[in-house]
């Protein structure tokens, strides 16, 4: 997708073993899928650096969700053969160094997000400096509540890996309330053909009217669907006829203001497969006798030999892309834009650190979600200076109160002020302390919340009052 490439070039945008289900309608077999996916992966292994595990090329850490999606596991990706030099060590080593990103974006956060969670490493434990998802919560919007980062797809992609990237074993991290807040921002942006763009419309009339794209709008329905949202839902309907609008019957591509290209059609087919909903049904194949469908169109962009086989091209081109090939593949594979890493063939399905650093000085940060009735939700980064290897819920809410949190004023008080007790009172709530304060953990069982309470590296802290 050229346009969306050159978007990320300018927006700093980001952004299960494989089992493709049999479709009663589709023209392309699963055997033709599949084969199409074994050359696509020995593409992708092609470009990969022998020097570091790097897969070269633009958009490269998005290919560890193409091979994820096509049940290759990143750390069995390895060229050179030589121990730590796999797909999955080379991507460890760049979001876990200290100083990324650079630019601290919350697109930078999101698709770092995305990527290390379909390689196997837990977003949340990069390193003793590195969480992602508490990169992904400070990015939260509170004079635009449901919102994230500096531009809408910031929010797309921001409810993308809130929603994907779950603990290890399976759970959704954050509360209801978070993922409510950003699909409500999202539905509001939906344009009136069904579809939605990069750009934030709500509340413009003229803009809300404006044509939609296919490739947001397959970001937006996989993202809408990932959390939660059912297919029968208005949202994702209006979003399908947008679709079902503007389907090319003769080569089963989706128009794009580009031209037909795979990167466009591609993200379509993400948001269709997020929302369990066939891109090979009756409405996107064309007529008898070619009946091409949108996988149809992906497979007949691969480069059949010679150089870059096994490749994608963007369009009309005879080269084969590095972007357009990842993008294609995961939408081949099992579609969306991550997924659980496979279990590899040798070694751990998941890496990512257990413990806080004990190096005076050095910070980690933490996700925080703070929800009281029917007051605005606080979502935010916490940042502190562990020196232990596990340490207690005050000293969280001490760095919050003390100006560490990001948005700021995440946490402005709480009692009591010493001890290990119950905390009985956050941000002035109650007005007469009481301990009726609850804490989740990773998207676990809520308990008492305590001064007291534990909390691990990469934890994800949910406080609610009941």
């Amino acid at each position: 997708m050229r346009s969306m490439t050159a978007r990320l070039a300018v927006l700093a945008a980001i952004l299960v073993s494989l089992a493709v289900p049999t479709m009663a309608s589709a023209t392309v077999s699963t055997t033709e899928i599949n084969e199409s996916l074994s050359k696509g992966v020995t593409y992708l292994k092609g470009l990969q650096s022998e020097a570091n595990g790097e897969i070269a090329g633009f958009g490269g850490d998005w290919s560890l969700t193409s091979l994820a999606a096509a049940g290759t596991a990143a750390t069995d990706v390895n060229k050179s053969g030589i121990a730590g030099r796999d797909a999955r060590s080379w991507y460890e080593s760049v979001v876990g160094a200290a100083g990324w990103p650079s630019g601290g974006l919350s697109t930078d956060y999101e698709r770092g997000a995305l990527d290390a969670y379909a390689a196997g490493i837990d977003p949340a434990r990069i390193s003793k400096r590195s969480n992602l998802l508490a990169g992904v919560a400070g990015s939260y919007q509170p004079a635009s509540p449901g919102y994230y980062g500096e531009t809408f797809n910031g929010t797309v992609f921001g409810l993308l890996a809130l929603a994907d990237v779950k603990t290890t074993a399976g759970v959704k991290r954050f509360p209801a309330k978070v993922y409510e807040g950003a699909i409500a921002a999202i539905e509001a942006n939906q344009h009136t053909d069904g579809g939605w763009t990069w750009q934030k419309v709500a509340g413009n009339e003229t803009a809300l009217k404006s044509a939609s794209e296919p490739d947001l709008t397959g970001a937006a329905m996989a993202a809408l669907c990932d959390a939660g949202v059912p297919n029968t839902a208005t949202t994702i309907t209006e979003a399908k006829a947008y679709l079902v609008s503007i389907f090319e019957s003769k080569t089963g591509a989706f128009k794009s203001e580009f031209g037909n290209n795979t990167d466009s059609t591609a993200w379509a087919v993400d948001g269709l497969k997020a929302c369990k909903i066939d891109p090979q049904g009756s409405e996107f194949t064309g007529a008898a006798p070619a009946k091409k469908t949108p996988l149809n169109y992906l497979i007949s962009q691969q480069i059949a030999s010679g150089t870059g086989a096994g490749g994608f091209k963007y369009s009309t081109a005879s080269t084969a892309e590095e972007y357009a090939s990842q993008d294609a593949i995961r939408a081949l594979g099992s579609g969306s834009f991550t997924a659980v890493p496979p279990v590899p063939k040798s070694g751990e399905q998941w890496h990512g650190v257990k413990s806080f650093g004990t190096v005076a000085g050095e910070t980690d940060s933490l996700a925080l979600v703070i929800e009281k009735g029917s007051e605005p939700l606080k979502v935010c980064s916490v940042t502190v200076n562990p020196e232990a290897t596990t340490i207690p819920l005050s000293k969280v809410l001490d760095a919050a109160v003390a100006g560490g949190s990001k948005p700021s004023a995440c946490v402005t008080s709480y009692l009591p002020s010493s001890g290990t007790g119950a905390i009985t009172q956050v941000n002035g709530a109650p007005s007469t302390a009481e301990a009726r304060w609850k804490i989740g953990i990773d998207g676990g069982a809520l308990a008492t919340a305590e001064r007291g309470t534990t909390i691990h590296v990469g934890d994800t802290i949910y406080l609610k009052f009941e």
